[in-house]
Formats: structure tokens, sequence, C-alpha cells
């Protein structure tokens, strides 16, 4: 089973020739209203991308974007019995998508905030399951539901984005006490190499020192450079991502997540199961949108044997 406890947000996604500066304004011909959240997102990923069952907890607002977003988790057979009606407004995120297929995005939390770990079915907590963690709900809550996933046995998943402004060294060292696999981008790995007092080194040696320095398994994601995955001791391993062209990034590295956690859920290895994230990740940039442009176990299959 794979268990993701996240956001949930509507996307409001407009294209513009460039992403506007401070203090200016750009135009577009239209918007569009689209299903998103890191955690929503990678629920829908891993739902797609095999028949491992798929569960998701979580808050959406009492209002007609949250019963969108509930329903639409629900058609792509992802279970939302965990997925709480809060009193704020359902999350929304801003998105700007400039002519290279590179975006801004700004959030509004909403009921987001008040997903709560405690009010977690019990049974969900199990050694069978991966559970995979985002940073758009609170940093308490993550810190429990991954603790509450550790002492049942599980498997944690962490992907440390967006990385929180306020975030500590002591909280990220709690969090990753209690996970298994960091995932992150160049950015994110910079953000913890630097809470952990790791030096500046190349992106390799990075990873290497924060596995090492946390004993968990990194995995960076570095868009067309592909992934790059440190156990700890001896060199990294790089996977290669495919060639594509490229629409829209976003909701890339939510896919990555989500299809690793299915494939890792399902029984393949660390790196076997990366591989099969980078191939959906690359597929992922073809289209306009996070989930809309999420590629099928079936696309998924084909694109890896004709790699």
């Amino acid at each position: 089973m794979v268990f993701v406890f996240g956001s949930v947000n509507i996307d409001l996604v407009c294209r513009v020739a460039a992403i506007a500066r401070p203090g200016e304004t750009v135009l577009s011909t239209r918007y569009e209203q689209l299903f998103g959240g890191k955690g929503a997102n990678q629920a829908v990923a891993a739902a797609r991308a095999s028949s491992v069952p798929v569960v998701f907890a979580g808050a959406v607002g009492k209002d007609e974007l949250g019963r969108a977003a509930r329903e639409q988790l629900m058609a792509e057979g992802i279970e939302t019995d965990n997925l709480a009606d809060g009193s704020e407004r359902t999350g929304c995120a801003f998105i700007s998508i400039d002519a290279h297929g590179e975006n801004a995005i700004t959030v509004a939390s909403g009921a987001n905030l008040e997903a709560r770990a405690e009010a977690i079915d019990a049974a969900l907590f199990r050694p069978a399951a991966v559970l995979v963690l985002q940073m758009e709900i609170p940093l308490a809550e993550i810190v429990a539901a991954a603790e509450r996933m550790r002492a049942a046995g599980g498997r944690v998943v962490v992907n440390l984005a967006p990385v929180p402004e306020d975030l500590s060294q002591r909280d990220l060292a709690r969090i990753l006490a209690a996970s298994d696999i960091l995932v992150v981008n160049e950015g994110e790995l910079a953000a913890a190499a630097k809470l952990a007092g790791i030096g500046a080194q190349t992106i390799p040696e990075t990873a290497v020192a924060l596995a090492q320095h946390y004993n968990v398994v990194v995995i960076a994601t570095l868009g067309a450079d592909g992934v790059l995955i440190a156990e700890g001791m001896g060199e990294p391993q790089r996977l290669s991502a495919l060639p594509v062209e490229v629409v829209d990034t976003t909701g890339a590295g939510d896919t990555f997540v989500g299809v690793f956690a299915s494939a890792l859920a399902g029984g393949m290895a660390t790196a076997q199961a990366a591989r099969r994230g980078a191939a959906a990740a690359s597929l992922a940039c073809r289209k306009m949108g996070a989930q809309t442009a999420m590629p099928t176990a079936a696309e998924i299959d084909a694109a890896l044997a004709g790699a």
C-alpha cells in the first residue's frame, strides 16, 4: 500500500511569455483550473503507475473546490476516508508558466494547515505500507506521521518540498530519524546540506554526505540530468532522464515521488523504482499541468521498453 499524507490544492494556471518580476504585471490570454497539491499529485501519480492500493490523508475545505478535489481523487481509485473536512477553504496554488516551460508558484495553504496525523486511522500504519510525505502541511504533523509509521515497521519516503522557511536543523534531524528515503531536487539538497552543516561540495558529494549524516537513502532529482541515488557508501548511482520535448515541468517532481513510491510498495528495489519514477517524470513534462500530465502504467512501461 502507498499511503500519502499531504496537501490538496486547486491550481490556477496561466501561460506567460516571461514570469513577472517584482513590481511587474504580465498578461495572459486565459487560465486553467486544475487539480493539484503536492500530496494529491503524488497520490495520483502512484495510483496511475501500478495496481498497488493508494490511500490519501489530509484536509480540504467544506466548499465546492474541496468536494471536487475529493471526487477527483476517488475517480483515480484513491481511498479518501482519511481526507478530512477542515474549517478553512480548500488550498489554492497560483501558477505562471513561461515560454520555456519553467514555472513560478504561490500557494495559499487554507485547509491543508488543518491536516492532523492523530486523526488518521491507526490501521494505515503497518509494515506493508510506504508512507509518502511532503512539506505543504504542518511540520509537527509530518513528524508525527513519520514516527507512527516507523514505530509500525513501515517505510517512510520524505520529499523535502517546498523547504519550510522556518525549518531548523533539529526539525530536519527529527523527520529523517523516522525516515528511510529523502527525495530532493538540487535546491532542496543544498538547503538540507546547509541545515546539516555540510559544506559546499559537488552534488554527488553533497548527496553522499547527507545520506551518511542522517543514515537515509538520498535521491536527488536533477531535471534533464536525471536522478542521483546516494546510499551513504561508495559512489552514488546515476539514472538518465528520458529525452522529451518539454511543455511544462509542473508536477514532474511529484510524478517521480508517486511513481517511485508505488514501485517500492510493489516490491521493486530502490534503484529500479527510481528508474521507473525518472521515466514517468520525463513523460509528465510533455503536457501542461500536474495531474493532467501524469502518465499511466502502460505509458511508463512502453517508455522504459524503448529506452
